[in-house]
C-alpha cells in the first residue's frame, strides 16, 4: 500500500488558499479606526511563504496594522535582466452580510464557485501567486528572472497607506524591478465571429484612467429660509453637479482602446471604428463588459456625495459635493478646463485625491509570454490590450519607472456578468477559472 502523495502542486491547493484568504475580513472603509484585518492576513501570507523556505519582509506602510509582505525568488546568477514584480492587495471593500446569499467572509466553495468579498478583487490572483510561489520554492525552480512577490495594504482606498507610501518611503523594496503584473487583466471575453464560431479574447490591461476625486464648494450668505435670496449655496452646487452629471465628454481614442476596438472589429465584424455612427450602442453587443469598455472612450465625472445645511428653515453658508472623476491619459489639462466651464464662477473645486493615468504599449517579451501562456492552455484564445476605467496599485509603481500590466488570467463562462462582481453582492469566481488561471500564470512566470 502506497502512502497518499504530498499535495505540493499549485493547482492542488489554490482553491483552498483563495477560500482561506477570503475568510480574513480585511475590510477597508477608508477610515483608520474601522479598517481591519490587513496585518493578520499579511502575517498568514508570510507564514505560508516561510514554511516552504522564503525569507519574507513585513512592512507597515505608515500606520499600525497596514501590513505588507515582500518575498523574492532569485533568478539565474548571471542574469542581467530586471526583476518582475507580482503584486496583489489583501484589503477588500465593505460587504453587508444581510444582502448576500452566503456570508461574504465565509470563503464558501459551492456550485462551482468560490464565494466571498475579494473573490475577484483580488484574492483570486493573490491565491494564484501564493500557490505558485510555494510550488516554485518547493521544486527549487529558478525562474528566467528574479520574481518579487508583494502582498499589499490599502489599495481599495487609493493606496495612500499602501503602495504609494511604500514607493515614496521604501523605494529600496523595489530595487531592480523593471516590470510588473497585477490585477484586472487576463480574463476572457467571448465574442461571436461572422462565420458562426466564437473566439475568447483575453484582455490584458495596458492602461488606466486617472483617478481624481473632486470637491465642489459654494459659499453664500446665511439667512432665513422664508426670505428672498439672490445667492444660495445649495442651489449653486446643485446646478453645478447637475451640469457635470449630465455632461458627455468628447470621444478620445487612446492607443490601448484603439487596438482593442480594432481587434474586436476584426473578430466580430462589428463597426467599432471611432467614426462609427453609434459606437456606444454597438459596444453593448459585446455584453456586460461594455460598461467598462465604454467608460474608456471618454472622461467621466460622476457626482457621488452632497453635503449642505443643518436646519430646514436656514439658508446655509456653504454647500459641498464630491465628484468621482476618471480622466484619460493626456487629457488632464483639457478635462479641468471643461469642468471649470461647466461648474461656473460661483463654485470652486479642489482635488481630494489625484492619481495620474497610465499607459504602456502592447509589445515586448512580457506581452509575448502572456500570449504564449494563454495559447498553451486555450489554443483558440487571443490576448488583446485594453484600458481599465478604474485604477490599481500600478499607478504607484509607474512612478518608479516600472512598466505595468494587468494579467490575472481567468477563463470565464460567457454568461457570467464579470464586471458586476467587482465590489458587488455575491462576489464569486469560478473554481475552474482559478485552476485555469493558475496553469496559465505558471507558464507565464516560467517564460517571463
Amino acid at each position: 500500500m502506497t502512502s497518499q502523495p504530498v499535495v505540493d502542486r499549485a493547482v492542488d491547493e489554490v482553491v483552498d488558499i483563495v477560500s482561506r484568504l477570503i475568510r480574513f475580513d480585511t475590510t477597508n472603509t477608508g477610515e483608520a479606526d474601522t479598517t481591519k484585518g490587513e496585518e493578520e492576513c499579511a502575517k498568514w501570507v508570510a507564514q505560508l511563504l516561510e514554511e516552504v523556505g522564503y525569507t519574507t519582509q513585513y512592512v507597515e506602510s505608515g500606520r499600525p496594522g497596514r501590513g505588507n509582505i515582500f518575498a523574492r525568488l532569485p533568478g539565474p546568477v548571471d542574469s542581467d535582466r530586471g526583476a518582475l514584480l507580482v503584486h496583489g492587495h489583501l484589503d477588500v471593500v465593505p460587504a453587508e452580510p444581510a444582502d448576500w446569499s452566503v456570508h461574504p467572509f465565509s470563503g464558501t466553495v459551492s456550485d462551482g464557485y468560490i464565494w466571498g468579498r475579494g473573490a475577484v478583487d483580488m484574492k483570486d490572483m493573490v491565491g494564484m501567486a501564493l500557490a505558485l510561489a510555494r510550488q516554485f520554492k518547493r521544486d527549487g525552480t529558478v525562474p528566467p528572472r528574479e520574481i518579487v512577490f508583494a502582498f499589499l495594504a490599502d489599495e481599495e482606498a487609493g493606496g495612500t497607506w499602501g503602495s504609494h507610501w511604500l514607493v515614496e518611503n521604501r523605494p529600496d523594496l523595489f530595487e531592480g524591478i523593471t516590470e510588473a503584473v497585477g490585477e484586472v487583466g487576463g480574463f476572457s471575453l467571448t465574442v461571436d465571429r461572422p462565420d458562426g464560431t466564437q473566439r475568447r479574447l483575453y484582455l490584458v490591461e495596458t492602461a488606466e484612467k486617472g483617478l481624481s476625486w473632486m470637491r465642489l464648494t459654494a459659499d453664500a450668505t446665511a439667512g432665513h429660509g422664508s426670505f428672498l435670496h439672490s445667492d444660495n449655496a445649495v442651489t449653486e452646487v446643485a446646478e453645478a453637479v447637475a451640469r457635470l452629471g449630465r455632461h458627455t465628454f468628447p470621444l478620445v481614442m487612446t492607443e490601448s482602446v484603439s487596438q482593442f476596438l480594432a481587434t474586436v472589429s476584426d473578430e466580430t465584424g462589428l463597426d467599432l471604428s471611432p467614426d462609427a455612427p453609434d459606437l456606444d450602442t454597438t459596444l453593448f453587443k459585446l455584453g456586460n463588459l461594455a460598461r467598462i469598455i465604454g467608460a474608456t472612450l471618454r472622461d467621466t465625472a460622476n457626482p457621488t456625495m452632497l453635503k449642505a445645511g443643518y436646519k430646514a428653515n436656514v439658508i446655509p453658508q456653504k454647500a459641498e459635493a464630491v465628484v468621482d472623476c476618471r480622466v484619460l491619459p493626456g487629457r488632464q489639462e483639457a478635462f479641468e478646463k471643461e469642468v471649470d466651464d461647466l461648474i461656473g464662477p460661483t463654485v470652486t473645486r479642489e482635488w481630494i485625491t489625484h492619481l495620474d493615468s497610465y499607459e504602456t504599449t502592447f509589445d515586448g517579451h512580457l506581452v509575448d509570454a502572456m500570449n504564449d501562456a494563454i495559447l498553451a492552455h486555450d489554443p483558440q484564445g487571443m490576448t488583446v490590450p485594453y484600458m481599465l476605467s478604474g485604477g490599481t496599485d500600478a499607478k504607484a509603481f509607474a512612478k518608479l519607472g516600472i512598466r505595468c500590466f494587468g494579467f490575472a488570467p481567468l477563463q470565464l463562462p460567457r454568461e457570467l456578468d464579470f464586471a458586476a462582481l467587482f465590489h458587488g453582492v455575491d462576489e464569486r469566481v469560478p473554481v475552474d477559472a482559478v485552476v485555469f488561471g493558475t496553469k496559465v500564470f505558471e507558464h507565464f512566470l516560467l517564460h517571463s
